[in-house]
């Protein structure tokens, strides 16, 4: 098996490669690869490092709407080498760049990704892809019209834990897997009660809402809040706990959308200014061809107040097979169960997301021309579980969708929410410094 768990990954991306990627005219396995890094919070910091650690890689630029986050990444990335720009189209119009890592509010992550597509670069798009599932279609459809890779961020699948654990289950090793469980819980902090304000000196608000349309600025949906507003987030179903949808989905081996949603929840706990909730929990359900075995379902709970969950771990996924059960975190923990709950040795390693090997995945997808374990299709898919997990709450009940079509039917209140307004941002010549 040892041996058939290492090409299995090779395998995977090889069934993908029909939309086969690459635009490999300057980044090949002898050219230096030069980034662009849009976006310089702490995600964005903290993928530089990592690109900056592949061979033959360099960050050749930063970008920010913030004066002082993106003057704190010039003297800090490629050892003060990389241009500070606060319009990313300098680095898109740049023809010596070959790719760019979106590390932004998620508002601005499927724009800034198509764009980067359009101007024929590759992409590293942080989770969630899209700010909502009509983005992702586009998203997807740039990557595939103009041959770029797009890796989504999503960094389990191409960690060692799950990717053998994950050929397990495809091995049968629980027998047929027909429900898994997600679950993300964690205590988070109260964002407060405030009121809008004129913008700090050096923060260029106009260009940080973007595409997006106006409201006023107010200092908690900006920095360090912008997660928790539906103007700018996805709430931490799309934050952190797509990380586990992910392989929730992957485990449950289904690849299409579902056929249908049902979720409840709210605020629960928190006394602020959060529009999404704090508790939810959203069940999917895939039908396949609607008979006896071929019917799959996916949990998501949600609890963002407690510091109790199971197995001593705030994210984890249940697999509920016929002939058994297994737990899988990122955290790098794992336990398989068979019938009656006899314990299933195993020799996995224990190795928590691994956020160096999912960027080496990307530089090196780009150079050979294959496929990314994470590409925007496999990413679009689990994005758009978030998204869909979020109306049903916010709507208060569940609908059906039809997978071909990204529409629900006959209901003009859920269809709304599957995309969203934009705004003439760039209708005038501007300034690129």
């Amino acid at each position: 098996m040892a041996k058939n768990r290492r090409t299995f990954l090779q395998l995977s991306a090889a069934s993908l490669a029909a939309t086969s990627f690459a635009n490999t005219a300057r980044a090949d396995a002898s050219g230096k690869l030069s980034v662009g890094l849009i976006g310089c919070g702490g995600r964005g910091m903290y993928l530089q490092e990592a690109f900056n650690e592949v061979e033959n890689v360099e960050v050749t630029y930063v970008c920010d709407a913030d004066q002082g986050r993106l003057a704190s990444a010039a003297r800090q990335v490629s050892g003060g080498g990389a241009r500070p720009v606060k319009d990313m189209r300098t680095i898109l119009d740049d023809k010596n760049v070959d790719a760019v890592i979106v590390a932004t509010p998620d508002h601005w992550h499927s724009p800034a990704a198509i764009l980067a597509c359009q101007a024929g670069k590759h992409v590293y798009v942080e989770k969630p892809c899209s700010h909502n599932l009509r983005e992702g279609r586009m998203l997807v459809e740039a990557a595939r019209e103009n041959k770029c890779v797009v890796q989504h961020g999503t960094q389990v699948r191409s960690t060692s834990t799950m990717i053998e654990a994950i050929e397990m289950l495809r091995d049968g090793v629980i027998g047929t897997v027909l429900v898994s469980k997600a679950w993300n819980i964690q205590r988070r902090g109260n964002i407060g009660h405030q009121s809008p304000k004129d913008p700090p000196q050096g923060l260029d608000y106009d260009l940080w809402v973007g595409p997006a349309t106006m409201v006023p600025y107010q200092q908690n949906r900006v920095q360090g809040g912008w997660h928790w507003w539906y103007h700018f987030g996805t709430g931490d179903m799309g934050n952190d706990g797509v990380h586990d949808i992910d392989y929730a989905r992957w485990g449950l081996g289904v690849t299409t959308h579902p056929s249908r949603v049902a979720a409840m929840g709210g605020k629960f706990f928190f006394d602020d200014d959060q529009q999404f909730p704090d508790t939810q929990q959203v069940t999917f359900e895939y039908p396949g061809d609607g008979t006896v075995g071929q019917k799959r379902m996916l949990i998501y709970e949600q609890r963002l107040w407690s510091t109790n969950y199971p197995y001593n771990v705030d994210s984890g996924v249940e697999f509920y097979g016929t002939a058994g059960q297994m737990f899988l975190s990122r955290r790098g923990k794992v336990q398989i169960l068979g019938d009656r709950n006899k314990k299933i040795a195993e020799d996995l390693p224990r190795v928590e997301q691994d956020a160096p090997a999912h960027v080496q995945n990307f530089v090196d997808s780009i150079r050979q021309g294959h496929a990314c374990h994470a590409e925007i299709g496999i990413g679009h898919l689990t994005s758009s579980l978030c998204h869909l997990g979020n109306v049903a709450t916010r709507l208060g009940r569940g609908f059906k969708l039809d997978p071909a079509s990204e529409q629900v039917p006959d209901d003009e209140e859920a269809n709304r929410l599957m995309g969203r307004s934009y705004r003439e941002h760039w209708g005038t010549p501007r300034s690129r410094s």
